[in-house]
């Protein structure tokens, strides 16, 4: 779809944007379930040597399990090195960062000129480059949907702000989700394909 509004264009780095931070937030997450998992095992290997020693159990099986610990650890380790988290992550922020500083020359330009046209088509190659087309459709369709319950929340929260100018009651009825919800929802890749698959069920 060709953009060539101000305000279309403004939305639509907003959402590639986003995009981006969402997959950099998966990613995030992942890594630190990953990293408590090698901290958890080495921990227990480390309990299991000192109970071993403490009670001086010589058996084989009590010999063989801090081997088996390590070996854990090890692989797990190798496991987070080859799906390379940091990198990916860095990749995401920089990425984020360009369209940042293009969005925020946008916001200062009242058209869309040839100087805005070449940053913003940097901005999307950026993205297309820094995402893979299947992480870049749900990335994306997430960013969407949040981005519109945003612009839906504001329009209430002004069109509440105009009543109580104009002396109007307004009903209490503005609710915020607790982290809770986010907590027992954790954002992660399978969790948003899931909710996204029975949103298109409903539909």
């Amino acid at each position: 779809m060709i953009k060539d509004e101000i305000v279309e264009v403004r939305n639509d780095i907003k959402s590639k944007r986003d995009a981006l931070l969402i997959g950099h937030q998966n990613l995030k997450k992942d890594s630190d379930s990953w990293n408590k998992a090698i901290i958890l095992i080495s921990l227990t290997g480390g309990l299991t040597e000192s109970i071993k020693m403490r009670l001086e159990l010589t058996g084989a099986g009590f010999a063989l399990l801090p081997i088996i610990f390590s070996a854990i650890t090890a692989a797990m380790s190798a496991l987070i090195r080859f799906r390379n988290f940091s990198q990916r992550m860095e990749n995401y922020l920089q990425s984020a960062s360009l369209l940042t500083n293009t969005l925020l020359k946008a916001r200062n330009h009242e058209i869309f000129d040839e100087e805005l046209r070449i940053e913003y088509n940097q901005s999307l190659e950026k993205i297309e480059t820094a995402l893979y087309p299947n992480e870049r459709k749900i990335f994306l369709r997430q960013a969407h949907k949040n981005l519109i319950e945003i612009m839906s929340q504001e329009q209430k929260f002004y069109d509440k702000i105009d009543k109580v100018n104009n002396h109007i009651p307004i009903s209490d009825d503005i609710s915020i989700p607790s982290n809770d919800v986010f907590d027992k929802n954790p954002l992660t890749q399978k969790n948003i394909l899931e909710n996204l698959e029975e949103n298109d069920n409903e539909v």
